[in-house]
């Protein structure tokens, strides 16, 4: 090797590699900026569905973060109370409303029990009414005889026309119900004979039925819009299924529905039983 070229110095050339426009760290930005838009989202949209409890609570953190963890022991609602607790006090409030309801619901069925019995003129009747404590509230039913299935008790055979005693039962049922503030539903079922003619079926004579009995009902003591619907079920919802054409199968449901089929109660539980009413 010469001594020029042991004198020449000797230089090193690094390359840093890099990276196109395209490739930079802006979307990560944009993609904060949209994670964090959602989760706004999802928490009004959660926050909406939540009860004035819990509203009160989020508004009272943002308003003043500070205060309200210094009180969380003590509870973040006016008067000291958690939102948890809150809560579990107006279940128990509801479970509370809906037993009274209840109750008393069963007193007006006791009580147009009596009333049949100690009536001279509809006492005979008081064998074919069905009273009872049902998970809708308390139903009450004129179910037809079982011993001739060319006569009827309550209607004329194949008709809506109310007979005179009939009339006189359900003006004695509408007194008792009228003092209620509970909304009523009625129903009509037939057997499952057919009508002589096709052009009026058990369809219209179910629910030509229950709207004579509501009419009775409604001249008898029932409040204004008391009545909230009429059913014609014909025989599809048949009491003796094992024999379609059994007179017992004829009947009118009264239903004096109970404040737990509102939909705000409907996460409170009412149980399923029937209780019959002695």
């Amino acid at each position: 090797m010469s001594d020029n070229e042991k004198q020449r110095p000797i230089i090193v050339v690094k390359k840093k590699g890099k990276h196109g426009g395209h490739h930079g760290g802006a979307w990560k930005v944009a993609y904060a900026d949209f994670v964090t838009a959602m989760m706004a989202f999802f928490l009004v949209m959660w926050l909406v569905n939540q009860s004035d409890a819990v509203k009160k609570a989020v508004e009272g953190y943002f308003n003043d973060p500070v205060g309200f963890m210094k009180n969380a022991g003590k509870g973040v609602m006016q008067g000291g109370t958690s939102p948890v607790k809150d809560l579990k006090e107006q279940k128990q409030d509801i479970a509370k409303k809906i037993e009274e309801e209840q109750k008393r619901l069963s007193e007006a069925g006791k009580k147009i029990k009596k009333t049949i019995r100690e009536s001279s003129e509809i006492a005979k009747l008081k064998d074919f009414v069905e009273v009872e404590m049902t998970t809708e509230g308390l139903r009450i039913q004129l179910i037809d005889a079982s011993d001739n299935s060319d006569s009827s008790i309550f209607f004329d055979l194949g008709s809506a026309k109310l007979k005179p005693k009939t009339a006189l039962l359900l003006s004695a049922i509408a007194g008792e119900l009228g003092k209620l503030p509970n909304h009523i539903m009625i129903e009509g079922h037939t057997d499952a004979r057919p009508m002589a003619s096709s052009s009026y079926t058990n369809w219209e004579l179910s629910a030509d039925r229950a709207n004579s009995a509501r009419r009775q009902m409604e001249i008898s003591g029932l409040q204004t819009n008391q009545v909230v619907e009429i059913r014609g079920d014909a025989d599809v919802n048949l009491r003796i299924p094992t024999a379609p054409e059994d007179p017992r199968n004829r009947r009118v449901a009264i239903i004096v529905l109970d404040e737990a089929h509102d939909p705000k109660f409907k996460e409170i539980e009412v149980g399923s039983e029937n209780a019959s009413l002695e």
